[in-house]
Order: C-alpha cells, then sequence, then structure tokens
C-alpha cells in the first residue's frame, strides 16, 4: 500500500484470514440471511469490501454494534443512510443488549415471505440459517452471547481472536452461524487504516501509538473539540489560538496540544519533560472505551 501521507504504513492479512474467507464462501451456500456487523463509530471502515462480493444477492442486514459509544446523531444519519441503499440497519449495544430484540425481529421479518412459501410446500419448522460476518474487534462475540442468551463463546483478549466457526440456536426459528473476524488484504486508503487503528482492530503491536494518537487528537480538535476541552481540562479559547498560530506548521500544533493533554494527565518524565507514549495510549484507549465521549469517525459524504 503506497504511503501518501507520511503516516504509519498499516497493512494486516494474516493467512488464516485468506482461508477464513474461501470458508465463508461455502458456508454462505446454506445460508438465508447474512447479518453484517458494523462499528457504529466507523461504518464504511469497518465493513470490509470482499463482503459485497460473498454476499451478492443473499437477504441482508447491516448492524452497527457499540452505537452507545457512538454520536447519536450520527447514528441516525446512518441508519437512513443503509436504508436508502435497500439494507435494514439496526442500531445495537451488544454489551448492554441494546437493540437484540429489534435484530432478531428483523431477521424474521425479512424472511416472513419465504416461511410462509415453505409451509404451503409443507415444509414446516424449516429454520432460518442466518450467519453474521464482521472485521475483529466490532464485538461479534459480544453480540452473539448476548443473541444467544448464553456467556459460552470464548472472546479473545486480542483482535481476530475468536474461536472456529459454529451454530447457534437463537430461538424455536432462527439458527445463527458465526464465523472468526475476517480483514481484507488491502486498505484502500490510509485513512481507513487509521480509523480502524483507533478502534482498536489492528493490533497495536504494529503500530506508532505517538503517530496513531496525533491523527486521532487532530480529528477530535476539529470535530469535537469541547469533548477534548473537557475531558482533559484544556482551555478552549487558548487551543484554538494554538490551531490557528500560523507561524507553525499545523503537526507542530496539534503535537503542543497532546503535550499539554500529557501534562495535565500526569505523563510526566524525568527533566519535566512529557512522556509522549503514555499520553498516546491513554488518548487511544480513552476514545476506544467511550471515555473522551460518544464520537463517530465516518461522515456520509
Amino acid at each position: 500500500m503506497e504511503n501518501t501521507k507520511n503516516t504509519t504504513n498499516i497493512n494486516w492479512y494474516p493467512g488464516h484470514m485468506a482461508k477464513t474467507k474461501r470458508e465463508i464462501t461455502e458456508d454462505l451456500k446454506l445460508i438465508d440471511v447474512v447479518i453484517e456487523l458494523l462499528d457504529a463509530r466507523i461504518p464504511i471502515s469497518s465493513q470490509n469490501p470482499d463482503f459485497k462480493n460473498l454476499i451478492k444477492d443473499k437477504k441482508h442486514i447491516i448492524v452497527l454494534n457499540k452505537s452507545d459509544l457512538a454520536d447519536e446523531k450520527a447514528n441516525q444519519k446512518w441508519v437512513e443512510y443503509f436504508k436508502s441503499q435497500g439494507k435494514e440497519a439496526i442500531l445495537t449495544d451488544a454489551n448492554s443488549g441494546k437493540g437484540i430484540e429489534n435484530l432478531i425481529k428483523a431477521i424474521e421479518k425479512i424472511m416472513e415471505e419465504e416461511q410462509k412459501e415453505s409451509i404451503k410446500k409443507g415444509r414446516i419448522g424449516r429454520k432460518i440459517r442466518a450467519i453474521i460476518l464482521g472485521i475483529p474487534n466490532v464485538g461479534k462475540s459480544s453480540l452473539i452471547n448476548r443473541i444467544a442468551k448464553k456467556s459460552s463463546a470464548t472472546v479473545g483478549n486480542k483482535p481476530g481472536v475468536t474461536r472456529k466457526k459454529q451454530w447457534i440456536r437463537i430461538n424455536e426459528k432462527i439458527e445463527l452461524l458465526d464465523t472468526p473476524g475476517v480483514l481484507w488484504p488491502k486498505f484502500v486508503n490510509q485513512e481507513t487504516a487509521l480509523n480502524l487503528a483507533y478502534t482498536g482492530t489492528i493490533k497495536e503491536e504494529i503500530l506508532d501509538k505517538v503517530e496513531i494518537a496525533y491523527h486521532l487528537t487532530k480529528f477530535l480538535l476539529e470535530n469535537y473539540i469541547d469533548l477534548i476541552c473537557q475531558r482533559y481540562k484544556l482551555n478552549k479559547e487558548e487551543i484554538e489560538n494554538i490551531m490557528q498560530n500560523k507561524e507553525k506548521p499545523e503537526n507542530e500544533n496539534i503535537f503542543e496540544i497532546m503535550l499539554k493533554i500529557g501534562k495535565n494527565r500526569g505523563c510526566i518524565i524525568s527533566g519535566g519533560n512529557i512522556d509522549e507514549e503514555k499520553t498516546a495510549r491513554i488518548i487511544l484507549d480513552e476514545f476506544k472505551n467511550g471515555v473522551i465521549g460518544k464520537i463517530t469517525i465516518d461522515t456520509i459524504k
């Protein structure tokens, strides 16, 4: 992937993901409904472009998970956006269970006519077979635990670490096939890669945390300045003056603000210097956990 913005060159496509993609292609032959799970904060960046070709003409429901961490106004805009594309879109928060009943109802509704036809042909009791697809770290295991009303699924503590696929009985009408999260071979642009890095989809070991945190801080200052000033006890007028300072390059102004965040959070090392790594880790972790506030990165263009 060409690095056009002098930023960390992020790419990931482990061999097991290529294998998973082949298996999904075979599994889809058995499936009635595809549930595509996205991160509500980055609905486009978390959408695997390979899935479109795999899904083809299958019935398709979009689930915007982690909606509790996303900007509420943006959530509604994204629901309307996907509906304008002819897709049912459901907002969920797998951790609390919010939206799960709506998802189950949507699965049953989208298959209502087919179920009636099956009954007419004497095929009574045929289960609706659904599959859940999504990239790593969008909350698939948490959603499955909620939807199946159990907590037996093993959740990995790193992106992409999920147990092998299995059939799960949702209710008397629906069976769900889970699959491991799968990324795609090459990110189209650096913005998508950064968005996936912000939300923890890409393994932290391959990232330059300070650089990723710099880009996130820049986005937050440009789009959610009140939230970032409130969280890190920054003077908004002072911060705006720094950002508007034309005597220094923009990157130096943003980095100066990051150092102020570090100072306010006690990230001070010998000589009164700021620990850049610790500051970056705080910003990234607090965004991922929703501590800074309800934030949506992707915008409808």
